[in-house]
């Protein structure tokens, strides 16, 4: 029996804020996000340190755009502290992480169970931390005139293995379609993006058909899927901002109606199955070095959401945030999902 997707989301709020730490009894309670009230100007890190060093940053193409704005904001007031930022994929950027490689690993879905061992065997602790909401969009080519909506039926009979060389035009995904070959283009198996759309879409993580063109960078899905009529692809919501004068989104029916992704569709648990909130992992020994325990510390500010909103992300509530920081000021290492991956998998099983 399908557990309903606000259900599932809601759920994923309360398992991320109780799951990192308890709120103290004089802590207001604020569990929602009021965008109205997002403050208007990013926090300022204090430079009275005289902060200097550099930070090396990989992971998520997700996650990307957030510590892109972080970083550059960071840097107004601590100019002496250099970044280094690549984007490997979540997967990738684990496999750097857990080779003492990077400092920060930016991820679209938690740490799994083989990445745990990896890091385990190079003694590499990690303090996990949720950063943000994000929501996948659903994108075609911009001159698509006949793809609105899409049901969660329809994207599961175009992406499942079972599709593979069959389903190749866009007529056998919906009657009505026109006769044209469909193109489909996604992430590559690094992706935390991969991992959670395969999961939600088809019904188990790392599932699907293999013959679509898969890309590393979020940017090359972009190009490609601008210069094909029959393209089809998905990736983070922020990239679709970045280029929506190129792309046409649809909108995704879970069951409750045609929903297009957006800050406040994201944040009220509309647009589902599709949303998921989003990590930095920490090596716990670089949070003995002052620039990384000050930027991290900067990054889950609650005062520095506009820096999340701005790249088209929901902000975490400020209690998440509270207790994320609360955590990091702890030094408390490991994760709070079992090494379980997706996070919409361990929704899927307390509800059972």
């Amino acid at each position: 029996m399908m557990v309903s997707q606000t259900r599932r989301l809601a759920f994923i709020i309360s398992f991320v804020a109780l799951g990192l730490a308890a709120c103290s009894s004089n802590q207001t309670a604020d569990t929602t996000v009021s965008f109205p009230e997002a403050v208007t100007q990013a926090k300022e890190a204090s430079s009275s340190a005289n902060l200097s060093g550099s930070i090396k940053i990989d992971g998520s193409s997700t996650v990307f755009p957030i510590s892109k704005v972080m970083t550059e904001a960071f840097r107004k007031s601590n100019p002496g502290v250099q970044f280094t930022l690549g984007v490997s994929g979540t997967g990738g950027g684990f496999k750097k992480f857990c080779a003492n490689e990077t400092d920060i690993t930016g991820a679209s879905r938690p740490i799994n169970a083989q990445e745990m061992q990896l890091c385990q065997q190079n003694k590499v602790e990690y303090i996990e931390l949720p950063i943000a909401f994000d929501g996948l969009a659903v994108v075609v080519n911009s001159q698509n005139n006949f793809v609105n909506c899409l049901k969660i039926s329809e994207l599961k009979k175009m992406w499942e293995p079972a599709a593979q060389s069959k389903v190749t035009s866009w007529n056998q995904v919906r009657s009505g379609f026109p006769n044209q070959p469909l193109s489909l283009y996604g992430p590559d198996t690094d992706s935390g993006t991969y991992d959670y759309f395969t999961l939600a879409v088809v019904g188990e993580e790392g599932k699907s058909r293999s013959d679509y063109t898969p890309s590393k960078t979020d940017t090359a899905l972009v190009q490609r899927i601008a210069a094909n009529p029959n393209g089809l692809g998905y990736f983070g919501y922020t990239y679709y901002l970045a280029n929506r004068d190129k792309l046409k989104l649809v909108a995704v029916d879970s069951g409750y109606g045609c929903v297009q992704p957006s800050p406040q569709t994201i944040a009220d648990s509309r647009y589902q199955p599709l949303s998921r909130p989003v990590f930095i992992y920490v090596k716990k020994s670089a949070t003995e070095r002052p620039e990384v325990k000050a930027f991290t510390n900067f990054y889950l500010s609650p005062e520095n959401a506009n820096l999340v909103l701005q790249v088209g992300d929901v902000p975490l509530p400020s209690i998440v945030l509270r207790a994320a920081s609360d955590r990091l000021d702890r030094g408390e290492t490991g994760t709070k999902f079992a090494g379980r991956g997706a996070v919409i998998a361990v929704g899927q099983e307390a509800l059972k």
